[in-house]
């Protein structure tokens, strides 16, 4: 046989074995059921531990249910500002040592903060368990909270704040998506919040919402890996079973955002060279019936290279150099958003009339059997690659059970998915992706505002300042001369102060004598 068919041959084969292999994990992975554990202590905190002797390591998990949404409008921001205050150490563990016990230890620590929960997580050798353990314990019952640490935290915050959204090309697009699709719910607000508000606020306020927030109650601890269950309970019970019950009522929004009526239309701008167009629709929040819809058909329009928003608006009509569609996963009812960024040369105008064009399709027409099943396929492929590592199914385990009070879904929501049908994905476009239940936003360059002119200017500084007053300023006024001399006392005035006295006393079209020579009343000009 001629060695380069050989080789192709055998080239062939290879990519055969891999394929198969591929397939042989995921059809393990889909069939393997994810086992776990979970009870209450005393306290109230709740604990799911999974056993998986994979590799040699563990995931250690506590989501507070605690979000932005929890907050007080005037202090926006506390959410994500305890994300990175509670890892100044505790009474037992010194300030800045609480990473460094974990990356010692060969292990990753992290957290993040959302409209919903706060969650903190930490991957490590399975021997430093009960260190993990132990750690966690420390800083839901007594974390040092100073104004030493205070000072510290608002730098990084303002810091991550001016990195991430200030100094990133649209940076502020999800904060002014919501501050504009939201009028009464606090989804109008974002994680980061407000960095006056984090100054304002005193040592005592942030004592009053760890006490509220961070407590048992409102914990939820999910520990998976190579662990041993009974012992990891006996250090569970050892470290957390001491830590008194929160006394705070937990508050909860109860706030409804009123049903839209009307399409919105919002305008931002900002330090970018190509304009944005986004859409954005409010549907019902995660684990409802028409969620699973929502997410097939956002799926669908801007999943992969052959999806409808990428073929038409990228592609053929070439108005956008990226488009995407998704639904952002919030407890309570949340948006849709379907969005481009205009190709160069494209008006904002032309990028929303294309992206809207592929909108109705779908709503007047539908989907095709072929485009569901694609959506199905991916939508699969990424429920079970989110159960892929440890800190994934901890993760997932404690999601399940906060949102949807049942921490099982993590093997059987899929089916929610697949049940979905072509009628439904119709039905849900008809209902949600209507003009009147949606925001536009045009997200356009700085370069583009509007430039007002300098008397403009100065009528909305003087009506602003009359708003805030609520006195209106009087104009100056040049005192009417009542003696013969009036003339020769404006000649010894400034020409300005003559002209505004003539102007005023004569009126338009008029003529008056300054020093010997004639003036008209209409133009200011010696």
């Amino acid at each position: 046989m001629h060695p380069l068919l050989l080789r192709q041959i055998l080239e062939k084969m290879k990519k055969l074995i891999l394929l198969l292999s591929c397939v042989f994990i995921a059809f393990s992975s889909h069939a393997d059921k994810i086992k776990f554990v979970e009870y209450d202590l005393p306290n109230g905190l709740h604990v799911i531990l999974h056993e998986d002797h994979t590799t040699p390591t563990v995931a250690i998990s506590v989501l507070y249910h605690v979000g932005s949404k929890d907050e007080d409008p005037k202090r926006t921001g506390f959410a994500h500002f305890f994300e990175h205050l509670l890892f100044e150490g505790s009474e037992n563990i010194k300030r800045g040592e609480y990473m460094k016990l974990v990356q010692n230890s060969g292990g990753v620590i992290n957290a993040n903060t959302s409209f919903d929960r706060t969650f903190y997580f930490e991957t490590l050798p399975s021997n430093k368990l009960e260190q993990g353990i132990w750690m966690e314990s420390e800083r839901m019952l007594h974390a040092k909270i100073d104004n030493i640490g205070l000072e510290t935290q608002r730098k990084v915050v303002k810091e991550e704040k001016k990195q991430r959204y200030e100094n990133t090309p649209y940076g502020h697009l999800l904060e002014q998506i919501f501050a504009n699709a939201y009028e009464k719910h606090p989804y109008q607000w974002t994680p980061i919040g407000e960095a006056q508000y984090i100054d304002q606020a005193s040592l005592s306020e942030f004592m009053d919402f760890y006490k509220t927030f961070y407590v048992p109650n409102n914990a939820t601890l999910s520990i998976g890996g190579d662990l041993n269950i009974a012992q990891a309970k006996k250090w569970i019970e050892k470290y957390f079973s001491t830590i008194p019950k929160g006394t705070k009522a937990i508050p909860r929004n109860t706030i409804v955002e009123p049903k839209k009526t009307a399409q919105k239309y919002a305008t931002y701008y900002d330090k970018i060279q190509l304009p944005a167009c986004v859409f954005a629709y409010h549907i019902p929040g995660q684990g409802t019936p028409d969620y699973y819809a929502l997410e097939m058909l956002t799926n669908i329009l801007s999943q992969g290279k052959s999806s409808r928003l990428q073929k038409a608006v990228v592609d053929q009509k070439q108005k956008a150099v990226q488009c995407a569609a998704f639904n952002l996963p919030t407890e309570d009812p949340g948006l849709a958003m379907m969005f481009g960024i205009a190709n160069m040369g494209v008006k904002v105008g032309e990028l929303e009339e294309a992206i809207d064009e592929e909108i109705n399709k779908v709503v007047a027409n539908g989907i095709t059997a072929e485009e569901l099943q694609k959506a199905k396929n991916s939508t699969e492929n990424s429920f079970y690659s989110g159960n892929g590592s440890i800190l994934g199914i901890v993760e997932n385990l404690a999601n399940y059970h906060v949102y949807y009070g049942n921490a099982d879904l993590i093997n059987s929501e899929i089916d929610r998915y697949m049940k979905v049908t072509l009628a439904d994905v119709k039905r849900v476009a008809r209902k949600y992706l209507v003009k009147e239940n949606r925001l536009v936003l045009h997200y356009l360059p700085l370069s583009q505002k509007p430039k007002t002119d300098k008397k403009e200017r100065f009528k909305k500084a003087r009506k602003k300042k009359t708003a805030v007053t609520g006195v209106k300023e009087d104009k100056p006024v040049v005192n009417d001369p009542i003696k013969p001399i009036a003339a020769e006392a404006m000649d010894s005035m400034p020409f300005n102060k003559a002209f505004t006295y003539y102007r005023a006393k004569l009126g338009s079209n008029r003529t008056f004598t300054w020093r010997g020579k004639t003036y008209s009343t209409n133009v200011k000009r010696r």
